[in-house]
């Protein structure tokens, strides 16, 4: 029995030997165990510099246009992009979406880039080897995308900064110039539970029974949200025939996409979030609307007592104007544009799609110069259209346009009527409309023509 105790006491001793060599050994930059110990936070982004000796290609550069969490433009030279703007997908990461289908945490991600870029001292972009390496898209480039917080700071590589925020579904491999310190910032956001892996709900995102979407992704998707429940941002630029048109600049495609929103005859605190120059929030159901042939937004949610609800119709801000964007008319009357568009709503896959460059627009504020009324048509059927016209029209460069006006008076009340345009020269705003397959102007309001 007693030789039994000594063996004991004697691996007791040996246990608690080994037990310490290894904590002496144990690296304390480690992440957390999965028993739960404490470990220090490794700064991979303080680590990782940037060498401006390799022979990869970079190249100093101000931002065009912020897009989300993982896409930036950036003005460049000639002869790097012919554009002069280069289309930066961050190389090895992939931020929750915050254009066209809405992720939780998207927009968290799109904040975090633009706040570190739009104080930047200094913005470098950089290639993974020595040529300049587009994506699988064929439009962007895959680029490492460095930045100087003050003027003596050194460069801070924010690909790396987000995934190290956890702020990246995804990173590259460790063949990537900087893949294993990606690699390592990844797995320790996700130890330690930080945003995406955070199990926690985002409290920028809503999770009611609405898709969120912007108003590009809808426009372009639309077909695929029919009779769904959305949830997007925009700008309130006309109110006509019980609707509101809504839209919203994208700067990816630097255009604005809209919707027409049907409040039918809903009165009070609904139709006053709906006035002209609100940017709202609309919660509604897409539909087909039959008679015009377009599609619209109706059966608004509203609940006038629960104001902060997110799943309200309500205003985010008040002030805002109209884009009233010039347009080309043969681009109007002829162009195409391709746009990536969604697959399916269950999933990320995406094609590119042709659009006649109007359908993309419809609904939205655009104007148009030095248009020859040709002829002149007036709306006579004993309805509430009576005095309504459309006036065909011939652009400078020989481009056939339509204009079609609501029943327009001037300030006095006086009637508009076709003398007053018929072989006229006129400048007009309105919303691009379709009518019988075909696309035109619709102005809602006499100021709306001028005429030379």
């Amino acid at each position: 029995m007693t030789k039994m105790k000594r063996s004991f006491a004697l691996l007791a001793v040996l246990c608690l030997l080994i037990g310490c060599i290894a904590g002496c050994g144990k690296d304390n930059s480690d992440p957390k165990t999965d028993g739960g110990e404490e470990s220090k936070f490794v700064d991979y982004v303080e680590q990782t510099k940037l060498d401006l000796n390799s022979n990869t290609k970079k190249l100093e550069v101000s931002v065009h246009a912020y897009i989300d969490g993982d896409t930036t433009h950036f003005t460049v030279p000639r002869d790097v992009a012919e554009s002069g703007i280069l289309k930066a997908r961050y190389m090895g990461i992939n931020t929750p979406e915050s254009t066209g289908k809405i992720e939780e945490w998207g927009k968290k991600a799109s904040t975090f880039t633009k706040e570190k870029l739009s104080t930047a001292a200094s913005i470098m972009v950089e290639s993974n080897d020595d040529k300049w390496n587009l994506d699988s898209s064929g439009g962007r480039h895959l680029v490492y995308v460095w930045y100087k917080p003050t003027a003596d700071a050194d460069y801070r590589c924010l690909n790396l900064e987000i995934i190290q925020n956890g702020l990246s579904i995804s990173c590259g491999t460790v063949n990537d110039r900087y893949g294993q310190a990606a690699t390592d910032a990844f797995q320790q956001a996700k130890r330690e539970k930080l945003h995406v892996f955070s199990g926690q709900k985002d409290p920028g995102f809503y999770y009611g029974d609405a898709y969120e979407v912007d108003l590009k992704g809808l426009r372009t998707n639309i077909a695929l949200y029919d009779n769904a429940k959305v949830a997007f941002e925009g700008v309130v630029t006309r109110n006509n025939n019980n609707s509101v048109y809504v839209e919203e600049y994208d700067a990816e495609t630097a255009m604005y996409y809209g919707m027409s929103v049907y409040y039918g005859f809903e009165t009070g605190a609904l139709l006053n979030n709906l006035a002209i120059g609100n940017r709202v929030r609309v919660v509604g159901t897409v539909t087909y609307y039959e008679t015009g042939g377009t599609w619209q937004v109706s059966g608004l949610s509203f609940r006038e007592f629960k104001p902060d609800d997110p799943g309200n119709t309500k205003v985010i801000s008040t002030g805002h104007q109209a884009g009233n964007v010039e347009t080309d008319p043969a681009m109007f009357a002829d162009g195409t544009m391709e746009v990536e568009v969604l697959t399916s709503l269950d999933s990320d896959e995406t094609e590119m799609k042709t659009f006649n460059y109007a359908e993309l627009i419809m609904s939205t504020t655009i104007s148009m110069k030095n248009l020859k009324v040709l002829d002149a048509y007036t709306t006579q059927n004993g309805g509430n259209n009576d005095g309504a016209m459309t006036l065909t029209c011939r652009a400078e460069d020989g481009t056939m346009i339509d204009v079609r006006t609501i029943v327009l008076r001037d300030e006095a009340g006086n009637l508009k009527v076709e003398a007053d345009y018929l072989n006229k020269t006129i400048d007009v705003i309105g919303i691009v409309d379709s009518f019988s397959g075909a696309y035109q102007i619709k102005v809602l309001t006499d100021k709306d023509i001028v005429v030379h």
